[in-house]
């Protein structure tokens, strides 16, 4: 027993604990009660052990996907403790402190070139809810007064307080909340291997474009205050646009004066093998969401990146948080920012996945329950499917039987609708990857022989 682990009577009462006195989000109670709940109690590298004394690989990088460099820092923890100790809080408005202002310029260093304003908050939802108020305020003063609605996209994931929620529609978290917050519609969004049209990729993808063009229309283009988009969804795991289809969108955005709004806080600071997942596509928005990696899940941050314009145009921006731009948070954020510059990981993640994706492919792409296997960077997927001629999806537990069965067998992945996901931190190395790789096709095929599927 290390000094980190607990004995197993202490591992007990931990468990009787949060039974007791825990919420549980987005986790049936019933699975609760069965599996019990995941306890962790050390983590170095890529490696986690639980209370009862079990080793893991995390390939989810702390289930969120915010955990980009690991566990047990000490850079990064050393960082925080010192500016903690030296100023750790200024309060807001007008209050900075220096590392705020040092991150703000390096994200408008990183970010697309016309987003050059930073507005600190404390994780994505209010990152969004942020972006939102931003983008309402600023119509209010240059010539859309009525503008307020916000459009978004099925199956999109943009957050859990109320205004990010009204604009979700992922993880049954917003028919339970409704009625949410006025002025929200929702239209289809491109999708990977299947979509509810039975289009092909590309003549989908053109087809949502054109959707969000008569959804302006509809909603009428003076009470459109912006459009907000995951560069790539998450739902049913790694939905990356076809090629077009963002140009598109910001042809439509500037034809009737609505603002795009790209929401990077999954993809940000390095998961897709760029700064920003719009690098690959070109994505200009004008208003940008980030957090999760951006402090490495070591404190909570979340941040809004601006054009100039949109700011200035402002003579008051009505919005306050309590620990926006808090110092210890952008001790962290710079700190995880210069490790990631220093030893290239932005570029490592690229390669790395492209390695992770091929073997992955090879090792499972083949397999009757297997419909695809795709990636982008470090961020895979494997998506599941009842029957390869019509692509139908399984109606049953199978997907969440498989990566319970990678979490006996040692590895950590997520269930994310027909699919499941692998995030892995930005320092795995190959051989955590191979692991992984090899524990997916044993768990697949182990499941799908238990369940006469082959």
């Amino acid at each position: 027993m290390t000094a980190a682990q607990p004995s197993a009577a202490a591992a007990a009462d931990l468990a009787e604990a949060a039974f007791a006195h825990c919420v549980f989000p987005l986790t049936a109670a019933d699975d609760v009660r069965r599996d019990g709940p995941a306890i962790y109690v050390h983590g170095e590298g890529v490696r986690l052990t639980d209370a009862a004394g079990r080793a893991f690989i995390d390939m989810m990088s702390a289930h969120t996907r915010a955990n980009a460099l690991g566990y047990g820092n000490r850079e990064i923890a050393a960082a925080v403790g010192e500016q903690l100790a030296t100023l750790h809080y200024i309060g807001t408005a007008a209050n900075l402190a220096p590392p705020t202002i040092r991150l703000a310029a390096k994200i408008a260093e990183l970010t697309p070139t016309p987003l050059s304003k930073v507005l600190f908050v404390n994780d994505g939802s209010e990152a969004v809810e942020s972006a939102f108020k931003l983008a309402r305020q600023y119509h209010v003063h240059t010539g859309k007064p009525r503008a307020n609605k916000i459009i978004s996209r099925w199956n999109a994931y943009h957050g859990a307080t109320m205004g990010a929620l009204s604009a979700t529609d992922w993880l049954d978290t917003r028919h339970i909340a409704e009625p949410g917050v006025p002025g929200h519609s929702l239209i289809p969004g491109p999708s990977r291997y299947r979509n509810p049209f039975g289009m092909e990729d590309e003549a989908y993808g053109e087809f949502c474009a054109t959707y969000l063009e008569r959804e302006i229309q509809h909603q009428g283009p003076d009470y459109v205050a912006a459009f907000i988009a995951e560069p790539v969804m998450q739902a049913n795991g790694v939905q990356t646009p076809p090629d077009g289809y963002f140009e598109r969108v910001r042809e439509i955005c500037d034809r009737y004066g609505v603002l795009l709004i790209v929401d990077e806080v999954i993809t940000g600071f390095g998961r897709t093998g760029a700064w920003f997942a719009s690098d690959h596509w070109d994505i200009q928005p004008d208003l940008m969401t980030m957090a999760k990696a951006l402090t490495a899940g070591y404190v909570p941050m979340g941040a809004v990146a601006a054009r100039a314009e949109i700011v200035d145009a402002l003579p008051v921006f009505r919005h306050v948080h309590t620990f926006s731009g808090h110092a210890g948070a952008a001790a962290a954020a710079n700190t995880v920012i210069a490790i990631m510059e220093r030893g290239a990981l932005i570029a490592r993640s690229r390669e790395l996945g492209a390695y992770m994706l091929d073997a992955l492919t090879e090792a499972v792409g083949t397999h009757p329950i297997v419909g695809q296997v795709r990636g982008i960077g470090m961020w895979l997927a494997v998506d599941f499917t009842a029957d390869r001629a019509t692509r139908a999806p399984f109606e049953d537990d199978t997907v969440a039987a498989v990566v319970r069965r990678m979490h006996e067998l040692g590895v950590l992945a997520s269930p994310i609708g027909t699919a499941f996901e692998m995030a892995p931190p930005l320092i795995s190395e190959k051989t955590d990857l191979d692991f992984a790789v090899e524990i997916a096709a044993r768990a697949i095929d182990e499941v799908a022989r238990e369940r006469h599927l082959v």
